[in-house]
């Protein structure tokens, strides 16, 4: 099975089709996202959405997210998710090597992401990319 990565440039229906079945697999408190969140999703400048292919069916999905700060080109990659069919066949690994390319062209000198440690596999893969753990916290204000 061969992947092929886009970057999302426009809303089909199979996009959101796609989305319905890939963010639940994510988080289930994530919204439902219909055309329209799809499409501010996409053209929110910084914002690269890639899907990954297989046999024509979109498969997986990452978003990376660049902006500049004082000290440079930052980049994140959120939100990966591969559908649980498609877990193991390097669907993650080519989003992320696509992400990272992405990035460095845009000028950016690292790249972060964030990962559950429940999520083993996905860390394992992280790692075997070349991410490194690092000694820093993360802090969050919810505003439920």
């Amino acid at each position: 099975m061969s992947v092929v990565i886009e970057i999302v440039r426009a809303v089909t229906d199979e996009l959101v089709e796609a989305f319905d079945r890939l963010l639940p697999q994510l988080s289930r408190s994530a919204p439902t996202l219909d055309a329209k969140a799809l499409r501010r999703l996409i053209d929110w400048p910084g914002n690269h959405v890639l899907v990954a292919r297989a046999d024509g069916r979109i498969v997986g999905t990452l978003t990376l997210v660049t902006f500049p700060i004082p000290t440079g080109l930052r980049a994140w990659i959120e939100d990966v998710v591969v559908d649980e069919e498609a877990r193991g066949l390097g669907v993650g690994a080519a989003l992320t090597t696509e992400a990272v390319r992405l990035a460095r062209t845009a000028g950016a000198r690292t790249v972060d992401l964030t990962s559950r440690p429940a999520r083993e596999a996905a860390n394992r893969l992280y790692e075997r990319l070349g991410f490194k753990v690092r000694d820093s916290k993360v802090f969050r204000l919810s505003h439920q």
